[in-house]
């Protein structure tokens, strides 16, 4: 069928659809395999084209458009707009241009402002990027035309149905049964952790996997931009989420005030999803005032740089001496993780590292696992993460019954 077809067909539909109540979807799809039965006896259509034409039309109607049957394929890890002609997704480890594209800017247009409509954002001319998330936990980044030059894109982030857990971490050779044996047990002991990497090596798949071995019985209080964690079996948990400004006189609400409000509300664990700036400083003192075994993320090229940017977010915020800064961060971080991509597309743990001292000013690391590559088989890069160096500061292993 030719495209100016189909719109007229959905146009029909809509005009048609009965709107004087919030019809259920299979009213509406029950409504639509009606008109497209009539529509197919005249066009001699196929059994399989006609489904095709009915599920696009419902897509079109009720769900997210062409994009919908890239959100519905599980085997899909993130999908890009970049503009109404050009999409993009993401497939086990390769991106590839799908062959679909908006009808119009008007229809990518009405499609962003579907996805947001169930959040707390607002998207418009007056504030025209925003991350929001789907129904599904899916992280969604907006930017709208004439910011985005090409046209108004999108960038969703998806998340499996069922959360990554570090058992399947260790199936898929992103982490060793060593080091994961040692991370379960700093994580139950109240190491305070941070996991760096960068965008898209699964800072926060790691952190959801970390999470599980989170005591059942622990009050967690989790703080994001955009709600992604997915902490399984956790009765005593209380999630929150940023909320930014708007035309009508609503007050943001930031990292830095959630951590703030979260210190009031009796947390044993405070689980901040990403550090971007100057809320650093408050996990910091988060970590450095009893909170132990408090986790979060922030973008690095490796732990030694983690640190660095730490001191650069921490400054944002508050002009203080570098030698100030590095006191609370050797205090409050016992442990920095880094992730990366590798040239197989694939994500690994590349580091693990104690924070360990304070030595002439500087902030000692002492490098406990380490990434080794061995070589490439059959396009799959091989390697091991080793065992480098031993934990030092085992006090917290020790009072919580542990032999580090």
């Amino acid at each position: 069928m030719e495209e100016g077809e189909i719109t007229n067909l959905r146009e029909e539909i809509l005009a048609e659809l009965d709107l004087t109540h919030e019809p259920k979807d299979e009213e509406v799809y029950r409504f639509i395999s009606e008109k497209t039965g009539h529509y197919a006896k005249t066009r001699l259509i196929g059994l399989k084209e006609r489904e095709d034409l009915e599920r696009f039309l419902f897509h079109s109607l009720r769900k997210l458009d062409v994009i919908q049957e890239l959100l519905e394929d599980n085997s899909i890890t993130e999908i890009m707009v970049n503009g109404s002609d050009h999409i993009f997704y993401e497939k086990n480890g390769m991106i590839y241009e799908f062959e679909k594209r908006f009808s119009s800017k008007e229809k990518l247009g009405d499609v962003i402002q579907q996805m947001i409509g169930n959040s707390n954002r607002m998207v418009n001319e007056a504030s025209p990027i925003v991350d929001a998330r789907l129904a599904d936990g899916s992280r969604i980044n907006i930017v709208l035309e004439p910011i985005a030059i090409d046209g108004s894109t999108i960038c969703i982030r998806k998340f499996p149905r069922d959360p990554i857990r570090m058992q399947d971490l260790i199936r898929m050779e992103s982490i060793s049964v060593e080091a994961a044996d040692m991370l379960c047990m700093l994580v139950k002991a109240g190491y305070n952790i941070f996991v760096s990497g960068g965008t898209g090596s699964g800072k926060t798949t790691f952190l959801n996997a970390l999470s599980q071995y989170i005591p059942r019985e622990e009050r967690i209080i989790t703080i994001e931009d955009a709600a992604e964690l997915q902490l399984l079996d956790k009765p005593n948990l209380v999630r929150l989420e940023t909320r930014r400004a708007n035309t009508d006189g609503v007050a943001p609400i930031t990292i830095r005030d959630l951590i703030k409000t979260a210190l009031r509300m009796r947390p044993e664990r405070i689980i901040v999803g990403e550090c971007r700036g100057a809320e650093a400083l408050d996990v910091l003192q988060a970590m450095n005032t009893g909170h132990d075994g408090s986790l979060s993320t922030g973008h690095a090229n490796s732990c030694g740089d983690m640190l660095s940017r730490m001191e650069m977010m921490v400054l944002m915020g508050v002009d203080l001496p570098l030698t100030a800064i590095r006191n609370q961060i050797v205090s409050g971080v016992d442990l920095l993780i880094h992730l990366g991509r590798l040239r197989d597309k694939s994500r690994r743990v590349l580091n693990i590292a104690e924070v360990s001292e304070m030595k002439d000013g500087q902030i000692i690391l002492n490098e406990i696992f380490r990434f080794a590559e061995k070589g490439i088989v059959n396009g799959h890069v091989c390697g091991s993460l080793e065992k480098v160096g031993h934990l030092r500061n085992t006090e917290k292993c020790v009072k919580a019954g542990y032999e580090s």
